[in-house]
């Protein structure tokens, strides 16, 4: 404590401080409460010390209960909450009163351990006159009797004494024990010098209700009577034992912490606490031991058990050895008692006050504030309250472990306090006290967790459970503090040694789980744009794993450098309302597209990197006007399959449901085209362990050929599947070669056009974007139109290729007729939307325009378009109405992410592939693999 002391200033809070600043509000607050509740039981402790010596040496015949059975108890009720009402009116005066009272009371307390040893050196000359009377070996209570012998002779006449009339009836009966044995007087201070130590040595320990016995005291045992409770012997009040013992004992040694209980009214703490902890615990050690030898060396056994003084007249045992009255030892203590108690309650508020102004604890804020001159008016209101509970328990014996338990851990922890801020070598650890070592901390903490099981195993758990609770209260429900604390830089030391070693050792399959980078999108207001992107996130995550939700600013650092802390904390927010825990970081780049590459690469530290990203679908995905974020999708689809790792799309995303919504029925519908390492099966998995989707069924959807043995697909699928232990329904879909469709066609042309436009038209990007929507509107309504009367439809169009080939050349031909022709065209014709009109007023608008030859070069011709996108195509329109068929209803599908291409010239038609595949979904998940196995079968 010493070495914590003086590592700079101590404010008013004593130990609570000197724990919380080294191990962090957590431990502080948990402690320091114990530790405050074990000061105000102190202050119990004393004042009941006090009662029992005004109840039983000072006024020995209390006139508010009669006699009885628990009158004492009650006595020290109400004389004790009198006492504690008085002293609580001392210190709400002020503490300057306490103070000046202290001196006299320290003068009294001097004065009775001066008299203790001027009788120890007095007993080495002559033996005070006190004497014992015991029955066989069995002490007396002469309290009830003047003369310790059965009969008295006086002028020749035989007279019973009281003894006798106590065991003997009136028909000269008597007590078989009392016949039995004789009545003994010996010296209750035998001396210094008697030789008494050596019985002394060994305990003599004995349940409630034992006789107390001489040891080596001849004596003849006899039946028991069952009235010998009403007989002047005198019993052990309690079951004595080591352990308890201890407990009872250890308060006597807790009033060193006084002093650092009240730093906040010390002139230099960092000097007084340690300067005069230190004595106090040397001047108390040397005082308890050499009593402790001198008691045992002067005073026979049997008196030192004799709790209350009862076979020594009601006197206390020290005041019959003090010198030169009993009186100098009863009074003393009495002041001691009274010094101790208003000590507890003025240090007791004051830490109270300390915890609630450091606002750790909500609900205790109140007791923060006081009167205008600092004094903690409410804590003492509530100190005072808890005290009282303490004295209507009425026992020394029971209150004293549970205030010990309360001592011993914080003593615990300031041992803790030192041994983490050495061992953490922290370049604030600068003590000014170098006589201090880790290991002789961890010592002390031993012997306190050690002695708090030794004075009373439950008193210890149930302190340690009061001190865990308050501990998770103050992490979920306290103020965010951050004082330099230990246990932070343990925390660091401790992720550091983690990050290195999970670098060491590649993880292993059954480890696996998706470590997500979530890439998301502010608004012009640095708002999250799709925050049900961080809902689906908490949901798949269950707040397992790492999570890293990232965004990126257009611009330079310099300039957007505000900006981008403002959208870190607006992400911090976000996440909190979803109640998910990860990391929030937003980067400045000269555009999204390397800013997110740079998060795709670096994100992350050592072992703890992502793994799989994710992301919404691009608004506009499929539409020609957002070619720019169309572009920046494609490349962050090709640097996460460069980086290996796995990426997830969710489509229409705002549509996912929230944390407070409960799916109570519908599936989650898995469509297995290509094997992803297993990404697939352990998403839906993942999901269902959250209570939106966990009553959701999960359905595995698989692709079979003509060739393809359906039956054995799907018992292997099903065997598979139990193996990986999940439950999911399989079927197995047939996808039968028919003929490509006009329709197929249609889209395709659809698709090619729009490239071709892009790439042909200099326009500005304004404009480009108004005429490539005019084009893609059009020609998407041609396609969607209702057929018209007497034409086929296209879901039943299915021709071979040469009568595809037939229809072409005639629509050709018509087409290039007329132009007039093309209004009256049937659905099964693409319209084009460039007119004379058109191009002269662009040529009309800009320098470079184009011929009318070239725009009339552009015209959709069937025979012209590329067979491998005709046949992408035709894979896409087939799938995707497969899945329609089989999944529109379901709450979620999760498909297989085709690859995009190697040549950067099909991007477009990419994205329109994947429109296509998505085409009439609600709720999708693209999901591609990062190539490696991500669940196994295995355990």
């Amino acid at each position: 404590m010493s070495a914590i002391a003086t590592n700079g200033v101590v404010p008013a809070g004593g130990a609570y401080y000197m724990i919380s600043r080294s191990l962090g509000p957590e431990f502080g607050g948990a402690v320091g409460l114990c530790f405050y509740l074990g000061t105000t039981f102190a202050g119990s402790m004393y004042i009941l010390g006090t009662i029992e010596i005004l109840l039983n040496y000072i006024i020995p015949n209390p006139t508010v209960f009669p006699e009885g059975e628990s009158a004492m108890s009650n006595n020290m009720r109400v004389y004790g909450t009198c006492c504690l009402l008085l002293m609580a009116l001392v210190v709400f005066v002020g503490v300057k009163y306490v103070n000046k009272l202290a001196l006299v009371f320290l003068a009294c307390v001097v004065l009775s351990i001066m008299a203790t040893y001027a009788g120890v050196i007095k007993t080495a000359i002559e033996a005070p006159e006190f004497n014992i009377c015991l029955l066989g070996n069995r002490s007396l209570n002469n309290k009830m009797f003047v003369m310790c012998a059965k009969t008295v002779t006086e002028k020749n006449v035989t007279e019973f004494t009281e003894l006798w009339h106590i065991f003997c009836k009136p028909n000269a009966t008597c007590d078989d024990y009392f016949d039995l044995n004789n009545l003994t007087e010996i010296r209750a201070v035998p001396g210094l010098l008697s030789g008494v130590i050596k019985d002394n040595l060994w305990g003599n320990y004995g349940p409630a209700g034992t006789y107390l016995e001489k040891i080596n005291q001849p004596s003849v045992q006899a039946q028991e009577s069952s009235s010998h409770m009403d007989q002047p012997y005198v019993f052990n009040d309690i079951a004595t034992y080591f352990t308890l013992l201890v407990g009872i004992y250890f308060p006597s040694v807790t009033g060193i912490m006084a002093g650092s209980n009240r730093s906040g009214d010390l002139r230099d703490a960092q000097r007084s606490i340690p300067t005069g902890t230190i004595m106090a615990i040397l001047t108390t050690s040397i005082l308890y031991i050499s009593c402790v030898v001198l008691f045992g060396a002067c005073i026979e056994g049997v008196v030192l058990r004799d709790k209350f003084g009862y076979s020594v007249k009601n006197n206390p045992v020290i005041g019959i050895l003090a010198w030169p009255s009993p009186w100098v030892i009863v009074i003393g203590s009495f002041f001691s008692c009274c010094g101790a108690g208003l000590q507890s309650l003025t240090g007791a508020p004051r830490l109270l006050q300390a915890i609630a102004r450091d606002g750790i604890i909500p609900f205790l804020q109140v007791f923060g504030h006081g009167k205008a001159n600092g004094e903690p008016t409410w804590a003492l209101l509530l100190t005072v309250g808890i005290c009282e509970i303490g004295i209507l328990i009425a026992s020394l014996d029971a209150v004293a472990p549970i205030l010990s338990m309360f001592f011993l851990m914080c003593y615990l922890f300031v041992n803790l306090a030192c041994a983490v801020q050495t061992l953490l070598r922290t370049p604030n650890w600068r003590p000014r006290f170098k006589f201090y070592h880790w290991t002789l901390s961890f010592l002390g903490m031993s012997l306190c967790l050690s002695l708090m099981f030794i004075c009373s195993w439950y008193y210890a758990l149930v302190a340690m459970v009061i001190a865990g609770c308050l501990y998770k209260y103050i992490e979920y429900r306290g103020a965010v503090k951050e004082w330099g604390d230990g246990i932070r830089g343990l925390s660091l030391n401790a992720a550091r040694y983690a990050l290195i070693r999970l670098e060491e050792v590649p993880l292993h399959t059954k480890n696996w789980r998706p470590q997500l980078l979530v890439l998301c999108k502010l608004d012009s207001e640095l708002g999250v744009k799709h925050p049900r992107l961080l809902t689906f996130t908490s949901q798949l995550k269950a707040g397992k794993g790492l999570t890293i939700v990232s965004s990126v600013l257009e611009g330079t650092y310099m300039t957007r450098g505000n900006e981008a802390k403002a959208g870190e904390k607006n992400l911090k927010a976000a996440m909190a309302a979803e109640k998910m825990k990860g990391f929030s970081h937003v980067v400045v780049s000269s555009n999204m597209r390397d800013g997110f590459s740079l998060l795709i690469q670096s994100a992350g530290l050592g072992g703890m990197k992502h793994n799989a990203v994710l992301m919404a679908w691009p608004a506009g995905g499929g539409q020609a006007h957002d070619s720019l974020g169309r572009r920046n999708f494609i490349e962050t689809v090709r640097e996460t399959t460069a980086a290996q790792q796995a990426l997830l799309v969710a489509k229409n995303i705002d549509h996912f449901p929230s944390n407070q919504d409960r799916l109570m029925e519908g599936t989650i519908d898995v469509w297995w085209i290509v094997h992803d390492g297993g990404m697939l099966m352990l998403l839906p998995f993942l999901l269902s362990q959250h209570k939106v989707w966990r009553k959701c069924k999960m359905r595995i959807f698989t692709v079979a050929h003509m060739e393809d043995n359906s039956i054995q697909m799907k018992k292997d699928l099903q065997m598979f599947l139990y193996q990986l232990r999940l439950d999911a329904v399989v079927e197995v879909v047939e996808m039968h070669e028919s003929d490509i469709s006009a329709f197929t066609y249609e889209k395709t042309l659809v698709m090619e056009q729009r490239s071709q436009l892009l790439k042909q038209m200099q326009l500005s990007r304004t404009e480009r974007e108004r005429e490539i929507q005019s084009i893609t509107d059009v020609s998407r309504g041609s396609i969607k139109r209702k057929k018209l009367p007497g034409s086929p439809s296209l879901n039943n169009l299915c021709l071979p290729e040469h009568e595809a080939q037939l229809i072409h050349d005639r629509n050709t031909a018509s087409h290039s007729t007329t132009n007039d022709r093309d209004a009256k065209a049937t659905a099964d014709r693409v319209h084009m939307t460039w007119t004379k009109d058109k191009l002269v007023n662009e040529r009309n608008r800009h320098r470079e325009g184009l011929g009318v030859k070239d725009i009339f070069n552009m015209r959709p011709e069937w025979e012209n378009l590329s067979q491998t996108n005709v046949r992408r195509m035709h894979t896409a329109v087939k799938l995707n109405e497969v899945v329609l068929i089989k999944s529109r209803k379901s709450q979620l599908v999760l498909l297989n992410m085709p690859g995009p291409p190697k040549n950067k010239k099909g991007d477009d038609n990419y994205m329109e592939f994947l429109e296509v595949l998505m085409d009439g979904l609600d709720r999708v998940l693209l999901v591609r693999g990062g190539g490696r196995e991500v669940i196994t079968i295995y355990s």
